[in-house]
């Protein structure tokens, strides 16, 4: 099979399972991220080159005691508050040239902030005033991929400066900028248009996910070239990993998250 015909069918799949389980009811959403939990440690441990039995074990346990959990103050703010102290450290690690091999703790602290917590969070996000609210995680979605749409067109057509050339040499300063407005401008129409909501918070969530979403990328890019590979996995043909998949949705919740926090404590 040609290679880019196998990559578009990976993907339709991927994209069908994917909204096919977030709309059908919140049980097949949590089990769908319950099992891509399970495959992005496993991956994830392979990257880091630990043991990925315990760390995979671990994970699922965590999920299976939070993923269902209503709103604590103390709980949701402690794994918030854990994975955004990781995602800085992580956002140091991305622009620290010297930072070619991983410590123990750094290895460990990705492990539960970068991968674990994030997933848990993931399962609050679309839960919304009235209960589960699909809406909410389809639009998280669908801004990712305008911005990553965005992102490549811009680049490719006006990009003369290289974001991160040492990481990913194909993006570059235009098209990170350019993918960001295209987010708040998704964010304004999915406001208007499919989730009726606030404009300031799609306005917001747009403008998270253009900025974080990159970061995400870049930083499981940053993973893969200490590592010495090219994908994370090779679940999906022609695309990679779980996690190649999932890098920007996992960095991103976790600062939507936040919003959400900083909203609900200011009402």
């Amino acid at each position: 099979m040609n290679e880019t015909l196998k990559r578009a069918l990976s993907g339709a799949v991927y994209i069908l399972l994917l909204l096919s389980c977030i709309l059908y009811s919140k049980e097949s959403f949590n089990l769908l991220f319950g099992v891509f939990l399970a495959i992005a440690t496993f991956e994830f441990s392979k990257l880091i080159a630990v043991n990925f039995i315990i760390p995979t074990v671990t994970a699922l346990a965590l999920y299976a005691v939070f993923y269902n959990s209503t709103y604590s103050p103390f709980v949701d703010t402690s794994l918030t508050a854990v994975t955004i102290l990781t995602s800085l450290v992580l956002v140091y690690f991305l622009f620290d040239k010297k930072a070619v091999t991983l410590t123990p703790f750094l290895k460990y602290l990705s492990l539960f902030g970068y991968i674990i917590f994030p997933f848990i969070i993931l399962t609050k996000v679309p839960m919304g005033v009235k209960g589960y609210n699909p809406k909410i995680l389809i639009s998280i979605f669908i801004l990712i991929w305008i911005n990553d749409t965005f992102a490549y067109l811009v680049g490719k057509n006006f990009g003369k400066h290289k974001l991160l050339p040492s990481i990913s040499p194909k993006k570059t300063i235009e098209g990170f900028i350019g993918g960001i407005v295209f987010a708040i401008v998704g964010g304004i129409v999915i406001a208007k248009y499919f989730t009726h909501a606030s404009l300031f918070i799609w306005t917001i969530i747009g403008l998270i996910v253009g900025v974080f979403s990159t970061l995400g990328d870049l930083i499981e890019s940053k993973f893969k070239r200490v590592a010495g590979v090219k994908d994370s996995g090779n679940i999906m043909p022609g695309h990679g990993g779980i996690l190649d998949r999932l890098d920007s949705i996992i960095f991103v919740v976790p600062f939507i998250y936040l919003f959400y926090l900083i909203l609900n404590y200011v009402s």
